[in-house]
């Protein structure tokens, strides 16, 4: 799995009731919470991201309440991997079950300025920061959770009987 992307970086302790405020939390649908995604700590989010852009971000990323809402929405705004020092249990499994792929690597955290441009080789366990040419080790996806990322997550994988 290759992820190419500009950074768009945020510090420590992320809640999900920054990346989605509660008061969105009445609708399902994926566009609309991706419209409302990072609006209460980055009002310009949902205008600089593209598609395929890689969120980067400090300690203890998705803490907070347990809801899938959170990585929907940022799956949903465009972003293709998150790049964390950290993350909230809850949240990284969220992630994975939706299909959002996440990856714990301090190095590259503090290796990668917002705007970065960022190249992540996930299948052999490599972060590139395009813009300074530095690279950072991280652990490669087991083959199992590459599978659920790349059909879109869990219940897409065992629908599709990609895993049982």
């Amino acid at each position: 799995m290759i992820f190419n992307g500009k950074s768009i970086k945020y510090g420590d302790n992320v809640d999900t009731d920054v990346i989605i405020p509660a008061r969105y939390l009445n609708t399902i649908d994926k566009k609309e919470l991706a419209s409302h995604c990072m609006e209460d700590i980055d009002k310009d989010f949902v205008n600089k991201v593209n598609d395929g852009d890689i969120m980067v971000a400090g300690y203890n990323f998705g803490c907070g309440s347990s809801r899938e809402h959170a990585p929907i929405a940022i799956k949903a705004s465009g972003i293709s991997l998150v790049i964390a020092r950290s993350f909230a249990r809850i949240f990284y499994r969220n992630s994975i079950n939706i299909g959002l792929a996440i990856v714990e690597c301090p190095e590259a955290v503090d290796g990668i300025a917002d705007g970065d441009k960022v190249e992540a080789d996930l299948d052999n366990g490599v972060i590139y920061n395009r813009t300074t040419g530095a690279s950072f080790k991280t652990q490669p996806f087991p083959a199992f959770i590459q599978k659920i990322i790349e059909n879109g997550g869990l219940v897409s994988s065992i629908q599709k009987g990609v895993i049982q």
